[in-house]
């Protein structure tokens, strides 16, 4: 099964959270699972950006990037070549690496203010 790494929200040992998910799965859906600081304001539907993320390793296990998508990516901010939205990246296989964008951690912190250390 492939695993999803969330490079810098760490986890209570101090590591990367690393969740193991089904394929199919949505990095989205991974976060949510794992508690990953990933934001996803309009509730993970491809109509924000808040769910942007920057993909560090395994980009080709994912599912392809649509015109809607990349519609969406071009109101986010900071997008780079490795950038995609979590809510519609699907994992097919292999491990995948990925950084939470600023954007995205302070959606989630905008939507979870128990959660401000």
């Amino acid at each position: 099964m492939p695993t999803v790494t969330f490079l810098n929200d760490p986890a209570p040992d101090g590591k990367p959270k690393t969740i193991e998910v089904e394929a199919g799965t949505s990095i989205l859906e991974a976060a949510k699972r794992s508690h990953a600081q990933v934001g996803y304001a309009c509730g993970g539907v491809c109509a924000c950006s808040t769910c942007h993320v920057y993909v560090r390793s395994g980009l080709s296990s994912l599912s392809e990037q649509k015109d809607r998508e990349e519609d969406i990516l071009d109101k986010a901010f900071d997008v780079r070549a490795n950038s995609r939205l979590s809510c519609q990246a699907r994992l097919s296989n292999g491990p995948v690496e990925v950084e939470i964008s600023r954007e995205s951690r302070r959606a989630y912190f905008d939507e979870h203010p128990e959660s401000r250390s």
